[in-house]
Protein backbone atom coordinates (compact mmCIF):
# COMPACT_ATOMS: atom_id res chain seq x y z
CA UNK A 1 0.00 0.00 0.00
CA UNK A 2 1.41 3.45 -1.08
CA UNK A 3 1.36 5.75 1.76
CA UNK A 4 0.06 9.19 1.43
CA UNK A 5 3.13 12.06 1.70
CA UNK A 6 1.73 14.49 -0.93
CA UNK A 7 -1.18 16.91 -0.24
CA UNK A 8 -2.80 20.01 -2.86
CA UNK A 9 -4.03 23.10 -1.29
CA UNK A 10 -6.11 24.91 -3.09
CA UNK A 11 -5.08 29.00 -2.83
CA UNK A 12 -6.53 30.48 -6.05
CA UNK A 13 -9.69 31.96 -5.20
CA UNK A 14 -10.79 35.47 -5.62
CA UNK A 15 -11.65 35.84 -2.00
CA UNK A 16 -15.10 38.28 -2.70
CA UNK A 17 -16.14 37.60 0.91
CA UNK A 18 -13.56 40.18 2.02
CA UNK A 19 -13.41 43.24 -0.05
CA UNK A 20 -11.58 45.58 -0.33
CA UNK A 21 -9.07 44.06 1.53
CA UNK A 22 -8.44 40.93 -0.54
CA UNK A 23 -7.88 43.57 -3.62
CA UNK A 24 -4.09 43.31 -3.07
CA UNK A 25 -3.77 40.58 0.21
CA UNK A 26 -4.39 36.79 -1.04
CA UNK A 27 -7.27 36.24 1.51
CA UNK A 28 -5.40 32.95 2.77
CA UNK A 29 -3.18 35.78 4.17
CA UNK A 30 -5.42 37.11 6.41
CA UNK A 31 -4.16 36.42 9.92
CA UNK A 32 -5.58 34.72 12.82
CA UNK A 33 -3.62 36.43 15.90
CA UNK A 34 -0.01 36.78 14.55
CA UNK A 35 -0.28 33.85 12.00
CA UNK A 36 -1.89 33.80 8.71
CA UNK A 37 -4.73 31.50 7.61
CA UNK A 38 -2.82 29.28 5.14
CA UNK A 39 0.41 28.74 7.59
CA UNK A 40 -2.13 26.81 10.23
CA UNK A 41 -3.52 24.68 6.97
CA UNK A 42 0.71 24.07 6.32
CA UNK A 43 1.26 22.90 9.48
CA UNK A 44 -1.54 20.46 10.32
CA UNK A 45 -0.09 18.92 6.71
CA UNK A 46 3.15 18.87 7.82
CA UNK A 47 1.69 17.38 11.85
CA UNK A 48 -0.20 14.86 9.81
CA UNK A 49 3.07 13.19 8.21
CA UNK A 50 2.61 14.95 4.30
CA UNK A 51 6.22 15.65 2.83
CA UNK A 52 5.74 17.53 -0.41
CA UNK A 53 2.91 20.06 -0.53
CA UNK A 54 1.72 21.57 -3.85
CA UNK A 55 0.01 25.34 -3.71
CA UNK A 56 -2.35 25.83 -6.39
CA UNK A 57 -2.38 29.80 -6.79
CA UNK A 58 -4.13 32.29 -8.98
CA UNK A 59 -3.18 35.64 -10.26
CA UNK A 60 -1.93 37.99 -7.47
CA UNK A 61 -0.87 35.68 -4.92
CA UNK A 62 2.82 36.28 -4.67
CA UNK A 63 2.42 36.62 -1.12
CA UNK A 64 1.81 33.80 0.05
CA UNK A 65 5.38 31.98 -2.19
CA UNK A 66 7.04 34.98 -0.34
CA UNK A 67 5.88 34.25 2.60
CA UNK A 68 7.09 30.57 2.64
CA UNK A 69 10.38 31.45 1.44
CA UNK A 70 13.60 32.13 3.22
CA UNK A 71 13.92 35.71 4.19
CA UNK A 72 17.66 35.36 4.80
CA UNK A 73 17.98 39.24 6.64
CA UNK A 74 14.97 38.13 8.74
CA UNK A 75 16.42 35.27 10.19
CA UNK A 76 19.99 36.80 10.76
CA UNK A 77 18.48 39.26 12.70
CA UNK A 78 16.09 36.95 14.89
CA UNK A 79 19.70 34.70 14.87
CA UNK A 80 22.10 37.91 16.15
CA UNK A 81 19.50 39.10 18.39
CA UNK A 82 19.20 35.04 20.39
CA UNK A 83 15.27 35.49 19.23
CA UNK A 84 15.28 31.51 18.78
CA UNK A 85 11.73 31.26 19.52
CA UNK A 86 10.48 33.31 16.92
CA UNK A 87 13.27 31.98 14.47
CA UNK A 88 11.81 28.74 14.78
CA UNK A 89 7.98 30.12 14.32
CA UNK A 90 9.56 31.67 11.05
CA UNK A 91 11.19 28.42 9.65
CA UNK A 92 8.70 25.83 10.55
CA UNK A 93 7.11 25.04 6.89
CA UNK A 94 10.65 24.44 5.84
CA UNK A 95 10.00 20.95 7.55
CA UNK A 96 7.91 20.56 4.14
CA UNK A 97 9.00 21.30 0.52
CA UNK A 98 6.33 23.38 -1.08
CA UNK A 99 5.84 23.51 -4.69
CA UNK A 100 3.42 26.11 -6.52
CA UNK A 101 0.87 26.26 -9.72
CA UNK A 102 -1.07 28.54 -10.97
CA UNK A 103 -4.44 27.54 -11.82
CA UNK A 104 -5.19 30.17 -15.10
CA UNK A 105 -9.00 29.79 -15.30
CA UNK A 106 -10.85 30.33 -12.10
CA UNK A 107 -13.52 26.87 -12.75
CA UNK A 108 -13.99 25.57 -9.44
CA UNK A 109 -12.21 23.38 -6.86
CA UNK A 110 -12.43 20.17 -9.14
CA UNK A 111 -10.07 21.85 -11.63
CA UNK A 112 -7.25 23.18 -8.85
CA UNK A 113 -7.31 19.96 -7.98
CA UNK A 114 -6.87 18.74 -11.40
CA UNK A 115 -4.42 21.33 -12.14
CA UNK A 116 -1.80 19.30 -9.75
CA UNK A 117 -2.16 16.38 -11.42
CA UNK A 118 1.15 15.77 -13.04
CA UNK A 119 2.78 16.78 -9.28
CA UNK A 120 0.54 13.97 -7.70
CA UNK A 121 1.62 10.78 -10.31
CA UNK A 122 -0.01 7.84 -8.96
CA UNK A 123 -0.05 8.31 -5.72
CA UNK A 124 -2.87 8.68 -2.99
CA UNK A 125 -2.75 12.43 -1.85
CA UNK A 126 -4.32 14.85 0.55
CA UNK A 127 -6.50 17.72 -0.19
CA UNK A 128 -6.65 20.66 2.58
CA UNK A 129 -9.09 23.58 1.92
CA UNK A 130 -7.97 26.96 3.34
CA UNK A 131 -11.28 27.74 4.61
CA UNK A 132 -11.35 25.43 7.72
CA UNK A 133 -8.87 25.51 10.46
CA UNK A 134 -9.14 22.43 12.48
CA UNK A 135 -8.22 22.15 16.48
CA UNK A 136 -7.58 18.65 17.28
CA UNK A 137 -5.43 16.02 19.45
CA UNK A 138 -4.81 13.91 16.43
CA UNK A 139 -4.60 16.57 13.72
CA UNK A 140 -7.73 16.67 10.91
CA UNK A 141 -6.22 15.23 8.13
CA UNK A 142 -3.94 12.83 10.44
CA UNK A 143 -7.32 11.28 11.12
CA UNK A 144 -8.54 10.89 7.73
CA UNK A 145 -4.79 9.26 6.55
CA UNK A 146 -5.06 6.50 9.29
CA UNK A 147 -8.53 5.80 7.90
CA UNK A 148 -7.18 5.41 4.38
CA UNK A 149 -4.83 3.20 5.62
CA UNK A 150 -7.62 1.16 7.15
CA UNK A 151 -9.58 0.92 4.28
CA UNK A 152 -7.25 1.46 1.30
CA UNK A 153 -9.57 3.70 -0.22
CA UNK A 154 -10.59 7.38 -0.59
CA UNK A 155 -11.91 9.42 2.86
CA UNK A 156 -13.73 12.53 2.82
CA UNK A 157 -13.76 14.43 6.49
CA UNK A 158 -17.22 15.17 7.36
CA UNK A 159 -18.69 17.04 10.49
CA UNK A 160 -22.24 17.48 11.13
CA UNK A 161 -23.68 21.14 10.88
CA UNK A 162 -27.45 22.51 11.49
CA UNK A 163 -29.49 21.25 9.08
CA UNK A 164 -30.25 25.02 7.82
CA UNK A 165 -26.98 25.52 6.71
CA UNK A 166 -26.98 22.24 4.79
CA UNK A 167 -27.30 24.36 1.40
CA UNK A 168 -23.50 25.58 1.72
CA UNK A 169 -21.79 22.56 1.94
CA UNK A 170 -21.01 19.53 0.37
CA UNK A 171 -23.37 16.80 2.00
CA UNK A 172 -22.70 12.99 2.24
CA UNK A 173 -26.13 10.52 1.93
CA UNK A 174 -24.49 7.60 4.38
CA UNK A 175 -25.46 3.80 4.44
CA UNK A 176 -23.58 1.86 7.17
CA UNK A 177 -21.95 3.24 9.80
CA UNK A 178 -18.73 1.96 12.07
CA UNK A 179 -18.07 4.23 14.26
CA UNK A 180 -17.18 7.43 13.15
CA UNK A 181 -16.98 6.09 9.82
CA UNK A 182 -19.52 5.84 7.41
CA UNK A 183 -20.16 4.15 3.54
CA UNK A 184 -21.85 6.58 1.57
CA UNK A 185 -24.74 6.00 -1.07
CA UNK A 186 -24.46 9.80 -2.42
CA UNK A 187 -22.36 12.77 -2.34
CA UNK A 188 -24.56 16.00 -3.26
CA UNK A 189 -22.89 19.80 -3.98
CA UNK A 190 -24.94 22.07 -1.91
CA UNK A 191 -28.65 20.48 -1.99
CA UNK A 192 -31.49 23.00 -2.40
CA UNK A 193 -32.55 24.22 1.11
CA UNK A 194 -34.81 21.37 2.90
CA UNK A 195 -33.25 18.64 0.06
CA UNK A 196 -30.23 17.59 2.09
CA UNK A 197 -30.04 13.74 2.46
CA UNK A 198 -28.33 14.21 5.91
CA UNK A 199 -26.63 17.01 8.01
CA UNK A 200 -23.26 15.55 7.59
CA UNK A 201 -21.07 18.32 5.39
CA UNK A 202 -17.73 17.84 4.07
CA UNK A 203 -15.50 20.25 5.60
CA UNK A 204 -12.28 20.47 3.74
CA UNK A 205 -10.00 17.55 4.26
CA UNK A 206 -9.74 14.56 2.05
CA UNK A 207 -7.55 11.67 1.31
CA UNK A 208 -7.96 10.96 -2.55
CA UNK A 209 -6.76 7.81 -4.49
CA UNK A 210 -5.48 8.96 -7.88
CA UNK A 211 -8.17 7.66 -10.13
CA UNK A 212 -10.24 10.73 -9.40
CA UNK A 213 -8.39 12.33 -12.07
CA UNK A 214 -9.98 10.12 -14.76
CA UNK A 215 -12.63 11.76 -14.05
CA UNK A 216 -11.78 15.52 -13.68
CA UNK A 217 -10.02 14.94 -16.65
CA UNK A 218 -13.66 15.22 -18.45
CA UNK A 219 -13.82 19.12 -17.06
CA UNK A 220 -17.29 18.44 -16.49
CA UNK A 221 -19.38 21.36 -15.15
CA UNK A 222 -21.87 20.93 -12.11
CA UNK A 223 -23.25 23.52 -9.58
CA UNK A 224 -22.17 27.18 -10.43
CA UNK A 225 -20.61 26.06 -13.96
CA UNK A 226 -17.57 25.44 -11.98
CA UNK A 227 -15.85 21.90 -12.43
CA UNK A 228 -16.93 20.53 -8.77
CA UNK A 229 -14.66 17.83 -6.62
CA UNK A 230 -17.87 16.45 -4.72
CA UNK A 231 -19.08 15.66 -8.14
CA UNK A 232 -15.74 13.53 -9.51
CA UNK A 233 -16.38 11.95 -6.03
CA UNK A 234 -19.35 10.68 -6.57
CA UNK A 235 -18.30 8.91 -9.93
CA UNK A 236 -15.39 7.32 -8.54
CA UNK A 237 -17.69 6.29 -5.74
CA UNK A 238 -19.84 3.77 -8.23
CA UNK A 239 -16.93 2.00 -8.98
CA UNK A 240 -14.82 1.49 -5.25
CA UNK A 241 -15.86 2.72 -2.18
CA UNK A 242 -15.53 5.97 -0.94
CA UNK A 243 -15.70 6.09 2.43
CA UNK A 244 -17.00 9.47 5.01
CA UNK A 245 -15.58 10.18 8.33
CA UNK A 246 -17.07 12.33 11.10
CA UNK A 247 -13.00 13.71 12.17
CA UNK A 248 -12.52 14.69 15.65
CA UNK A 249 -12.20 18.56 16.53
CA UNK A 250 -13.32 21.83 16.54
CA UNK A 251 -13.51 23.12 13.32
CA UNK A 252 -13.14 26.84 11.90
CA UNK A 253 -14.88 28.30 9.72
CA UNK A 254 -12.85 31.37 8.35
CA UNK A 255 -14.36 31.50 5.11
CA UNK A 256 -16.66 34.01 5.75
CA UNK A 257 -16.65 37.22 7.72
CA UNK A 258 -18.13 36.27 11.32
CA UNK A 259 -16.12 32.94 11.10
CA UNK A 260 -13.22 34.88 11.10
CA UNK A 261 -13.85 37.44 13.40
CA UNK A 262 -15.00 34.72 15.98
CA UNK A 263 -12.03 32.38 15.25
CA UNK A 264 -9.46 35.60 15.97
CA UNK A 265 -11.11 35.87 19.11
CA UNK A 266 -10.98 32.58 19.95
CA UNK A 267 -7.66 31.92 19.10
CA UNK A 268 -6.83 34.93 21.29
CA UNK A 269 -8.47 33.99 24.35
CA UNK A 270 -6.37 30.75 24.20
CA UNK A 271 -3.14 32.90 24.02
CA UNK A 272 -1.65 33.27 27.46
CA UNK A 273 0.28 35.83 26.12
CA UNK A 274 -3.19 37.85 25.73
CA UNK A 275 -6.10 36.13 26.75
CA UNK A 276 -6.86 38.17 30.15
CA UNK A 277 -6.65 41.27 28.17
CA UNK A 278 -8.40 40.35 25.39
CA UNK A 279 -11.02 39.29 27.38
CA UNK A 280 -11.05 42.59 29.45
CA UNK A 281 -11.26 44.31 26.12
CA UNK A 282 -14.39 42.33 25.48
CA UNK A 283 -15.92 42.72 28.43
CA UNK A 284 -15.15 46.69 28.36
CA UNK A 285 -16.55 46.57 24.80
CA UNK A 286 -19.91 45.33 25.77
CA UNK A 287 -20.15 47.55 28.51
CA UNK A 288 -19.74 50.40 26.10
CA UNK A 289 -22.25 49.25 24.08
CA UNK A 290 -24.81 48.62 26.96
CA UNK A 291 -24.20 52.50 28.10
CA UNK A 292 -24.73 53.97 24.36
Amino acid sequence: MQTVKKAIIPAAGLGTRFLPVTKAMPKEMLPIVDKPTIQYIVEEAIESGIEDIIIVTGKGKRAIEDHFDHNFELEDNLMKKEKFDMLEKVNYASNVDIHYIRQKDPKGLGHAVWCARKFIGDEPFAVLLGDDIVQAETPGLRQLIQQYEDTESSVVGVQQVPFEQTHRYGIVDPNTVEGRRYQVNNFVEKPQQGNAPSNLAIMGRYVLTPEIFTYLDKQELGAGGEIQLTDAIQKINALQQVYAYDFEGKRYDVGEKLGFIRTNLEFALQNEAYSDDVEQMMKDLLTEKANI
